[in-house]
């Protein structure tokens, strides 16, 4: 219903716009799907993200590895081992993979606060370019997703990746 709403306001205003100087109105639409996808700030920022979280990776993949050698040691061992080593190993098997959890869950979840703190800053980022070039070209109008068509003529994305400094 929000898009519907934006849609019918924006045409409503082009409608209105060129009833009273359709000469004189500068519209321009921007891909914010391409943008995300080929603004340099998008591949800094995932470089970024995993060099900060690697640690916490290894720190994952490393436990991973210790089940499953406790898990191949069992196997290995079923007939050999005696019931209270084998209890032993399954509890200690079975805390990893507690702890392997929480852990995992917790690195999710930071990242996704992260890549949207990041996100946020890029959006930033993006809204300055987009406002950049509007102003510097004379734009009126300049309308994001949400649009059924835009013709390329008024298709002013790779304007905004050049401003973000994509070459």
């Amino acid at each position: 219903m929000n898009k519907l709403f934006k849609s019918l306001l924006v045409a409503s205003f082009l409608a209105y716009g060129m009833s009273a100087q359709a000469a004189e109105l500068k519209v321009g639409y921007v891909q914010v799907d391409k943008i995300l996808q080929e603004a340099p700030q998008t591949a800094e920022t995932g470089k970024k993200l995993e060099k900060e979280f690697s640690p916490r990776t290894q720190e994952l993949e490393r436990l991973q590895k210790q089940i499953r050698d406790i898990e191949a040691q069992l196997d290995k061992d079923s007939l050999t081992i005696s019931d209270t080593d084998r209890k032993n190993k399954e509890r200690d098997a079975s805390n990893l993979k507690i702890d392997f959890q929480r852990k995992q869950r917790e690195l999710r979840e930071d990242i996704n606060l992260r890549k949207n703190e990041e996100l946020g800053t890029l959006q930033d980022r993006i809204n300055k370019a987009v406002t950049s070039v509007a102003e510097s070209e004379g734009y009126d109008l300049v309308v994001y997703g949400g649009v059924a068509f835009a013709s390329k003529k008024i298709d002013i994305t790779d304007k905004v990746l050049k401003a973000l400094g994509k070459k």
